[in-house]
């Protein structure tokens, strides 16, 4: 297959714009129907204005459709690959735009949103993986937490189009913002067949000269034979062989601890989207106009208006960790977003509490500063963290399994907010609260820091043991900083060998 005549940065950068597009149109596909359900317009004329229990379903059954292709990922993504399942996300997304837009009955509107979900899961819980394995580094943070800005990018894409189109009569008001999803897919779709293939899931699966050609484009070399990429390759190489000792991979190694302590990284990958999840970031993004007008008593227009603003706020504040990520580490970050965040519900369940118009615009500031502290650490490092910490041999699976729990909990926030506005109204902000205060002496205790590690570094970072994987009691939660891999020095010939030999010395 043809691949894209660039290299070196060109190449990771290239590779970086596909993932971006596909989170472009994983932000865009979960906005865009914020703005299109819970009013008398069109959309509710169309299919029978729906109600509330109605509404949330057809928003919430996307989230089904995601966690399904998330474990479509699980147990068929590293067989595939991380490029195949990227193609095959993004040609899944365009034939449930397809069904979608030319919905005429619920029933297929839900086939929709279902297929583009699986589409979607495919996406989420491939892209991170293929970005992380593709770049180095010094820059890892910093390039997946812009595939998180471009999330939000798509948000507000989504906000502002449902906005706009709302003021427009006809089937368009609806089908078009639905429909236009399709092109964020098919540039995705595009781009990411002429990009090369994962050099870490080429070596695995016996690609070795493909995997060489790889690395030395992404190193900025003419050939396969340079000694950087010679150097590179024996990297992973080696990293694989220490990880594949047991002989072909089983699903029990996903329990196991010891030194590599697979089982503590998926508890990792598993907790940071939970975590995200019940920050409360979803009853703000995917409900806002809801929270705004029935916990705020705001009015629909003025809550569409504030709902978009409120993404345009998201969105310059996921830049933050473009520069922060790589230089400040993942850890306090995270603490950082999480004690702002909770910080917030609280002042807003104060202001809430009070009852007066005044009280509850000073609260809708509150929303506001949430979207920067959600932006600074809990939007990006859970789509980067999973496909650090695990280790290549279950990379695809940690990402997928995090990807299915990150859906499955949207599913749980998106159904349980609606009615618990409608019968605790603003005390629901105080039980998001208390989740954030507890989300910053779990990350303390038990998230190492891995930043500018490379990948085959992290392999080691649970080696110190312990209740804690050695992260307490580890300045800054780094446990490991070394490289453990062995460097091949030669040895001078003895007098009656005519063969070299070599020994290993561990850097």
């Amino acid at each position: 297959m043809w691949i894209l005549p660039v290299r070196g940065k060109a190449m990771v950068w290239a590779i970086t714009a596909c993932c971006c597009q596909g989170f472009l149109l994983l932000g865009y596909d979960q906005g865009v129907m914020s703005g299109i359900i819970g009013a008398q317009n069109q959309f509710g004329h169309d299919f029978g204005n729906p109600d509330a229990t109605t509404q949330g379903l057809i928003v919430a059954i996307y989230d089904i459709g995601c966690a399904v292709g998330s474990l479509i990922v699980f147990f068929w993504g590293e067989r595939i690959g991380r490029k195949r399942m990227i193609m095959m996300g993004a040609a899944t997304m365009i034939i449930g735009t397809a069904i979608l837009t030319s919905s005429t009955t619920r029933a297929q509107l839900y086939i929709g949103r279902v297929i583009t979900g699986i589409g979607n899961g495919f996406n989420s819980s491939s892209i991170p993986v293929y970005q992380s394995e593709t770049c180095g580094g010094a820059i890892r943070g910093a390039l997946v937490c812009l595939n998180s800005t471009i999330t939000i990018v798509g948000l507000v894409i989504a906000y502002w189009l449902d906005y706009g189109l709302s003021f427009v009569a006809g089937p368009v008001q609806w089908r078009l913002p639905i429909g236009f999803q399709a092109v964020f897919a098919l540039c995705l779709l595009l781009q990411v067949t002429v990009l090369p293939d994962s050099p870490r899931w080429l070596l695995a699966h016996g690609y070795d000269e493909e995997a060489s050609k790889v690395i030395a484009l992404l190193e900025d070399h003419d050939s396969a034979d340079h000694p950087d990429v010679i150097q590179a390759r024996k990297e992973i190489e080696l990293s694989l062989a220490q990880e594949s000792e047991g002989g072909p991979f089983r699903y029990s190694e996903l329990l196991h601890g010891g030194p590599i302590g697979n089982f503590r990284r998926i508890c990792l990958c598993i907790a940071v989207n939970v975590m995200q999840q019940f920050t409360g970031s979803n009853m703000i993004n995917y409900l806002a106009p809801v929270v705004y007008q029935n916990t705020m008593g705001l009015s629909r227009d003025l809550s569409l208006i504030l709902g978009g603003c409120t993404s345009i706020t998201y969105m310059f504040a996921s830049f933050i960790p473009l520069w922060t990520v790589d230089r400040f580490g993942r850890r306090p970050l995270l603490m950082i977003s999480a004690s702002g965040l909770s910080l917030c519900f609280i002042l807003a369940a104060i202001l809430l509490s009070i009852g007066t118009r005044p009280a509850a615009f000073a609260a809708t500031a509150m929303v506001f500063i949430f979207q920067i502290f959600l932006g600074i650490g809990f939007l990006p490092i859970p789509w980067l963290y999973p496909a650090e910490i695990s280790t290549t041999r279950i990379r695809a699976r940690g990402s997928a399994i995090s990807s299915f729990f990150n859906w499955m909990c949207v599913f749980a926030v998106v159904q349980m907010t609606p009615p618990a506005i409608a019968n605790i109204d603003w005390r629901v902000f105080i039980i998001f609260a208390v989740f954030n205060a507890c989300w910053v002496p779990i990350i303390y205790f038990f998230f190492p820091e891995t930043r500018g590690l490379e990948l085959e570094e992290i392999d080691h970072i649970f080696e110190k043991g312990g209740i804690t994987g050695g992260v307490w009691g580890s300045k800054g939660g780094r446990t490991t900083t070394d490289m453990h891999y062995p460097v091949v020095t030669p040895v001078e010939p003895k007098d009656d060998l005519k063969a070299e030999e070599v020994k290993l010395e561990h850097a």
